[in-house]
């Protein structure tokens, strides 16, 4: 419903029950593609899916991902936690800015697209790092430079969501990092649930989700960061 992927829930709750890092991006990142799958198939047929952009975003994502994937080896639980707790920081700020972010002129001039470059990248990385959607770059980056509407931007991100989280998928498996009967069992949840999200966001009350949402993510962060704190890196 906002765009963001479901990785900022599933990915904490499963590092709370014990899951690596590693693993629980991994896993996530079969929740989000198959999330991805059907919030596209239903704002297909809402036509709010701009596709041109939308491949190119996802294309230039691609790298991040393979980054993201081999990065993600790399970190320690403590160091994981408190990075996924910041992002998780700046998914409610752009929550809380949804709605003030207004689009202007339609811009792809060449100072445009090499910020659409730096950013479709780096939102590469951290959907493969966290296993987590881009959306928290992907729409700010539509909405405020780019110059799409919001009621674009969202659907248009699940979209590229679809092309990075099964290109970080991929690698994660290359790697060896998912368990396929969780991932399993996540992707049919997360499927589900991108149907009925995608039939709510025109009918649901924003700012009552926004709060809903905000708090549950900011409490998450806080949870995040403390456990962090609270290990040696």
């Amino acid at each position: 419903m906002i765009g963001l992927g479901g990785g900022f829930i599933v990915v904490p709750v499963l590092t709370f029950f014990g899951f690596s890092p590693t693993l629980a991006a991994s896993d996530s990142l079969f929740a989000a593609f198959a999330n991805s799958i059907a919030s596209t198939a239903s704002y297909s047929r809402q036509k709010r899916i701009v596709y041109s952009l939308g491949i190119k975003l996802a294309l230039i994502s691609i790298p991040g991902t393979i980054l993201g994937a081999y990065i993600s080896d790399q970190v320690s639980p403590p160091l994981f936690k408190l990075l996924f707790g910041l992002v998780l920081v700046a998914s409610c700020v752009y929550i809380y800015m949804r709605r003030k972010m207004e689009s202007r002129e339609y811009n792809l001039s060449k100072q445009i697209m090499l910020l659409v470059v730096g950013a479709s990248f780096f939102a590469g990385v951290i959907s493969s790092l966290f296993g987590i959607g881009g959306g928290v770059v992907f729409v700010p980056l539509m909405v405020i430079a780019i110059g799409l509407s919001m009621k674009l931007a969202a659907p248009t991100s699940q979209f590229i969501l679809m092309f990075a989280s099964a290109s970080g998928m991929i690698m994660h498996s290359i790697l060896g990092h998912p368990n396929y009967y969780e991932a399993g069992m996540l992707s049919i949840g997360s499927f589900i649930g991108g149907m009925i999200g995608s039939k709510l966001s025109t009918r649901i009350n924003e700012m009552k989700l926004r709060i809903f949402v905000t708090i549950v993510i900011a409490a998450t962060a806080v949870k995040l960061i403390i456990d962090a704190l609270g290990r040696p890196f």
